[in-house]
């Protein structure tokens, strides 16, 4: 299947949402993270995971970077990815001419080889949206349930290749 909202089930397994499939949840929190910085935080974790539980429609040689940006989310939290991020565009840009560091990333599992898994027990489409935002419970709860996501994401391409 794929992220087509009048088809009710998206690539990744999940069942449509009162917003639509995934990518109608990804790209409303796209848009609310440009109005609110703060939410905008937990972008790097959004697109990874978004990617990693939709695979056809990402550019497959940066998966492997995104799955290894999760498990080092999961493992050191959002402040130290964060980090990451900011060293990597420092590095990337014209004037550094540097390219990536990989350092920070080879301690953590490959992407496993083969076919992405075609279940994840948390969605986007699970995302609680109310009062038209995904931060009316606030920051923290928004925080939690992308960590939900990526700890999901991460275990189901675990899991598959088992």
């Amino acid at each position: 299947m794929t992220d087509n909202p009048s088809v009710g089930q998206c690539d990744c397994g999940a069942t449509a949402g009162p917003l639509g499939v995934c990518v109608d949840y990804y790209h409303q929190i796209l848009a609310e993270e440009q109005a609110d910085p703060q939410m905008y935080s937990w972008h790097a974790p959004v697109v990874c995971a978004y990617l990693l539980q939709h695979p056809s429609g990402a550019p497959q040689k940066y998966l492997d970077d995104q799955f290894r940006l999760l498990q080092l989310y999961l493992d050191k939290g959002l402040d130290a990815l964060l980090r990451v991020a900011a060293h990597q565009v420092a590095r990337n840009s014209h004037r550094a001419q540097s390219g990536y560091d990989m350092a920070p990333l080879a301690p953590y599992a490959p992407l496993p080889p083969g076919g992405a898994p075609g279940h994840f027990r948390a969605t986007f489409c699970g995302l609680p949206f109310r009062d038209g935002s995904f931060v009316s419970d606030g920051h923290p709860a928004y925080g939690r349930h992308i960590e939900i996501i990526a700890e999901a994401t991460v275990e189901s391409w675990r899991s598959a290749q088992t």
